[in-house]
């Protein structure tokens, strides 16, 4: 298996880093562009392999979607396919046809759609045939295991004659994903209302519109945790904003108590460091991609921590939680499992002289333990896997020099 070695670097030079674009934007922005059948002008889509996925299969059309290993990909557009009364085969890769859908399916189902397992029930792959008529405008979906469900069910709302009232049962996990798919939608036209826990939609049409998506927040996680990590640097982050739709700019917070002061300057954010105030608690309920950033870098810092909201880490590209503990363990630290969802973070008291890092097929494991570098030699195992969302990340790597 190839290795991405990254030699140890303590502290850099101030470097600027061009952020790649938002992979959580692009892929609703594309679905939305998908229902209003291409009116609008979009910029600045993601490279992400996800993003790029998505792109062909909506030029393509082909009879079969094969959304490779892009959860997002496949939970939208099943939900598109649904509602454009189209005959489609979804798969993916086996991992992805290992993560449960039947939240999503259950839905769908009950509002009008035709939708069949094709092997393990609540798993992909799955035939679709299509939506003739809405058979209800109200529907329950749990709120607890994935926002995705939640965000693909909203976007093909306007397009059902009925409209569509969503109840959100129990907690409401990653709640800043489904603002976000909301905020896109009224840039886009449409209305809604969002009362406790009921959202409603009334029938109406996407509007063509203007749309520029901006730099990632989860990918720019991983330059906060490298500097929090280094003993000096400085760092330039570019294209993001201040009041951002991603729910992952929770990063300037946490982040702050962690060793990084933010700067909002014209064109991005300048980072550089600070004391280490001191993270006690986060609850990544609503931001969980942050989850192995923040681990990591606590454990590089020293920093003992308590996290909760981690429940939906098991079902994404890994057991991201089991991942997380086989890894941290490599360098002396320790993701210990409580009770009720408690974790607490043990930092490293011993670094050894190099570490080799297993990515468990997931990107954001290559990408979260990078910052190992400032303290000892790395080795991440099978780099290509971050072009599941971040293909130039190496190469940005690359920039930062002593």
């Amino acid at each position: 298996m190839t290795a991405q070695y990254l030699q140890q670097i303590a502290s850099f030079k101030a470097t600027k880093i061009p952020l790649p674009s938002s992979k959580s934007e692009s892929n609703r922005v594309l679905i939305i562009d998908a229902l209003t059948e291409g009116a609008n002008t979009i910029s600045n889509l993601a490279e992400a392999r996800d993003t790029q996925t998505m792109i062909r299969l909506l030029n393509q059309n082909p009879a079969i979607f094969d959304v490779l290993d892009a959860g997002t990909t496949m939970r939208f557009l099943t939900a598109y396919a649904a509602v454009t009364n189209q005959h489609k085969v979804m798969t993916g890769t086996p991992r992805m046809c290992e993560r449960p859908i039947g939240i999503l399916v259950d839905a769908l189902r009950h509002i009008g759609a035709e939708i069949f397992y094709m092997n393990k029930e609540g798993f992909p792959p799955l035939a679709i045939h299509g939506m003739e008529a809405q058979s209800n405008d109200q529907v329950s979906v749990r709120g607890d295991v994935s926002s995705q469900y939640i965000s693909a069910i909203l976007m093909i709302a306007p397009l059902l004659p009925k409209g569509l009232e969503i109840k959100l049962e129990g907690k409401v996990g990653s709640r800043t994903y489904i603002e976000m798919t909301l905020q896109l939608m009224k840039q886009f036209g449409v209305d809604y209302t969002w009362e406790e826990d009921i959202i409603k939609i009334a029938p109406q049409a996407y509007q063509p519109t203007a749309f520029a998506v901006e730099s990632d927040w989860s990918g720019a996680s991983y330059w906060f945790s490298l500097l929090a990590c280094a003993e000096e640097g400085e760092l330039f982050l570019e294209g993001l904003k201040k009041n951002s739709l991603q729910g992952d700019s929770a990063i300037v917070d946490i982040m702050d108590k962690i060793g990084v002061k933010s700067e909002f300057q014209e064109g991005g954010v300048k980072l550089t460091k600070q004391k280490l105030k001191g993270l006690a608690l986060w609850d990544f309920t609503h931001c969980p991609d942050l989850a192995q950033t923040v681990a990591v870098t606590c454990a590089i810092v020293g920093q003992k921590a308590t996290f909760t909201g981690l429940e939906s880490l098991r079902i994404k590209e890994t057991d991201r939680i089991f991942a997380l503990q086989q890894e941290l363990a490599k360098f002396n630290a320790q993701l210990v499992e409580g009770e009720n969802g408690v974790f607490t973070l043990v930092p490293s008291v011993q670094m050894p002289h190099e570490v080799r890092i297993h990515t468990y097929d997931d990107h954001r494991m290559a990408m979260a333990f990078m910052p190992l570098m400032t303290k000892t030699h790395v080795f991440i195992e099978d780099p290509e896997v971050v072009n599941k969302s971040y293909p130039s990340f190496w190469k940005h790597v690359a920039l930062i020099k002593t």
